[in-house]
């Protein structure tokens, strides 16, 4: 091997092994990719959740706390151990908070869409910024009064043993999830209150006190 050769190839393992330290420190970039959406703000996956009216976690403060959904109650269903009456009534909350959910959900993304147009345009005025990220601010509060609200009324129409089992059903248990009676009964589930409401206000019977 010629000394310009091997000379060649000790420079090439010496930027190599420089250059490899800097690489590996190198922080990850979140954001990288993210330029190509559509709506900067949304990803796909949450653009096709809020059309469909799923949850997106919104209610999570609820699910937590022994507020169990609606969706996931019909999913287990059998293990819980649902009336036939419960199943009703539980499946006429998802209908009616779907068909609250999904509106807004349209309307969120119109929102999100309309605040990047002025972004990338460059056009978009402090004024107009201000009132783009209210207007934002108060339909996520509206989406998820819409979600939230809709656990309570579920977890009204259950029994405290199933909510205990969906907790357990569900990976919540022994993690310091409050399962309803654990913590004292909520003034908002007293004698069906909050499924009482949403079912009055969508024509619905509510179910007689236990």
């Amino acid at each position: 091997m010629s000394s310009w050769f091997s000379n060649v190839v000790l420079a090439g393992v010496v930027l190599a092994a420089a250059a490899a330290p800097a690489a590996a420190q190198m922080p990850p970039q979140p954001y990288a990719g993210m330029q190509t959406r559509a709506i900067k703000a949304l990803s796909d996956e949450e653009r096709a959740d809020l059309m469909a009216g799923r949850g997106m976690g919104l209610a999570l403060p609820a699910e937590l706390n022994g507020y169990p959904g609606p969706a996931h109650v019909l999913d287990l269903a059998d293990r819980l151990g649902l009336t036939e009456e419960q199943h009703t009534k539980i499946k006429q909350l998802f209908d009616s908070m779907k068909s609250e959910a999904v509106p807004v959900g349209k309307k969120l993304i119109a929102a999100e869409a309309d605040l990047d147009h002025r972004l990338a345009a460059r056009t978009i005025t402090p004024e107009q910024l201000k009132t783009e990220i209210e207007t934002i601010a108060e339909i996520r509060g509206e989406l998820r009064y819409a979600h939230l609200k809709y656990h309570i009324a579920t977890a009204d129409l259950l029994t405290q043993d199933q909510i205990r089992r969906y907790a357990e059903l569900r990976g919540y248990a022994g993690a310091g999830v409050a399962s309803g009676a654990d913590s004292g009964p909520s003034p908002m589930m007293g004698h069906h209150g909050a499924a009482g409401a949403a079912m009055h206000a969508h024509g619905m019977a509510p179910l007689p006190a236990e």
